[in-house]
């Protein structure tokens, strides 16, 4: 089992970073005011929104191979799957935080006759951070999980060992007694506070900027 605890973790680690940068992505494109990349961004957020993280599992496994004829081993396509499905909820989170932001930061920077990009890089994203890192904590936690679904197509992760060791010796209250807790453990004392902390940190650095 406690094999299984690694490839679980590497799981949540891959599929944050992925969930992130589509975020950041899709986030800014839902802000657009070109309607054919406003038009791809919502597609894409409502599509992994609206259907079910398993069924989009099994696709990206099982069914997509057979589409484009590229076979993608089970590690990666458990990451890609949870990191796409969650990066749609991650944009949506982005796109709000950014509109957070006072009207009044957007209209000094464009009196400083700042570039759109710097406006982003200076001023408006270090301030979303207050408001996006709670929302994205919980998510995040979901994130954690929503990892045990991967074992499903056999990636050797916490649950899928849990299992395996069930199957064993049915020892089903002690098995899955322990990966209940060895779940907490991970997301209380080790996910949580790590989140917390980045929320704590976010601030400071807002208020010197804004000071």
């Amino acid at each position: 089992m406690f094999n299984g605890i690694g490839i679980t973790i590497a799981q949540m680690l891959c599929s944050t970073a992925l969930a992130i940068i589509i975020s950041l992505i899709f986030g800014l494109m839902r802000l657009s005011s070109n309607r054919l990349i406003l038009g791809i961004a919502t597609v894409y957020i409502e599509f992994f929104r609206g259907t079910s993280l398993l069924i989009q599992l099994y696709w990206i496994y099982y069914v997509l191979p057979l589409l484009i004829n590229i076979s993608l081993e089970a590690f990666y396509a458990g990451f890609i799957a949870l990191g796409l499905n969650f990066g749609a909820y991650g944009a949506e989170i982005v796109r709000g935080s950014i509109q957070a932001v006072p009207r009044q930061q957007w209209e000094a920077a464009k009196s400083l006759n700042m570039s759109p990009i710097l406006l982003m890089r200076r001023i408006i994203i270090p301030q979303t951070f207050p408001h996006l890192l709670p929302p994205f904590s919980n998510l995040l936690v979901e994130l954690l999980k929503a990892t045990a679904l991967v074992s499903l197509i056999s990636v050797t992760d916490l649950f899928f060992m849990s299992k395996v060791f069930n199957q064993t010796y049915w020892m089903s209250l002690q098995v899955f007694g322990t990966a209940l807790i060895i779940y907490y453990i991970l997301a209380r004392f080790f996910l949580t506070p790590f989140l917390r902390w980045l929320e704590i940190l976010a601030a400071r650095k807002v208020g010197k900027l804004i000071g």
